[in-house]
């Protein structure tokens, strides 16, 4: 029998690996046909959080197949990641879509949309795919995509920050629909707003897609304490 492959998975990767496999070493039977990237996989990391892949120290495409007794090694992505600042994110993830679009990062999103649909729309909107979903990561027709990490929106902001240090532009994209907002006069949504806010703001906004009215009311600390911790995350700062 063959010499089994040694594959040494990066700290970073390591979650995604069966709890067997976590210790950073795992042994991978020896077929002669595997390929790098189908190995990878096996092992629960999905190609879209790979790096780089090594054979005995030598870095090679997933196509690559490791001789008998060969070491691997699998690496994480670097950051910042090199892909268009344009997303699209799953079902499961419509509250960090509301806060990419609250610091102006261009993020779309559906709550009806099928894995099959996500797949389509990634391609033809030329947008990275960001899901939970490992299964959804490894549709070959996936264009570009990235598993977020983190259970709470305010983690996963910073850690799509740190990935891909998208330009930071805040108070300039609807929370509702991801369009660009338009600044108006008080004149001219006076009679949108409740007489209170007219009498308290004077600055508005307006979505030049849905029409919705902004402005920075009471809520605004909210919204500023989770701007300032996406510019603290980013690598640009």
């Amino acid at each position: 029998m063959a010499p089994a492959l040694q594959v040494r998975i990066a700290p970073e990767l390591r979650f995604f690996a069966a709890p067997r496999n976590r210790g950073g070493t795992a042994e991978v039977p020896f077929d002669g046909t595997a390929t790098l990237g189908h190995i990878a996989e096996s092992l629960g990391v999905p190609l879209t959080e790979v790096g780089a892949l090594l054979a005995d120290g030598v870095p090679r495409s997933p196509t690559h197949q490791p001789h008998a007794g060969a070491v691997l090694e699998i690496r994480p992505v670097e950051r910042p990641q090199d892909l268009p600042s344009r997303f699209l994110l799953d079902v499961h993830l419509g509250k960090l879509a509301r806060r990419l679009r609250l610091v102006g990062v261009d993020a779309a999103y559906r709550n009806d949309a099928d894995d099959d649909e996500l797949v389509v729309a990634a391609a033809r909107e030329h947008r990275v795919l960001l899901t939970q979903d490992r299964g959804l990561l490894r549709r070959r027709a996936l264009w570009a995509g990235a598993y977020v990490r983190g259970s709470d929106p305010a983690r996963q902001l910073v850690d799509v920050v740190e990935r891909f240090a998208p330009p930071l532009a805040p108070w300039t994209r609807c929370t509702a629909c991801n369009g660009p907002l338009v600044a108006v006069s008080k004149e001219d949504v006076q009679a949108e707003v409740p007489p209170g806010t007219r009498r308290n703001y004077d600055e508005y906004a307006r979505c030049r897609d849905c029409q919705r009215v902004y402005w920075r009311g009471a809520h605004s600390r909210r919204i500023c304490a989770i701007i300032r911790s996406a510019q603290e995350a980013h690598p640009g700062s």
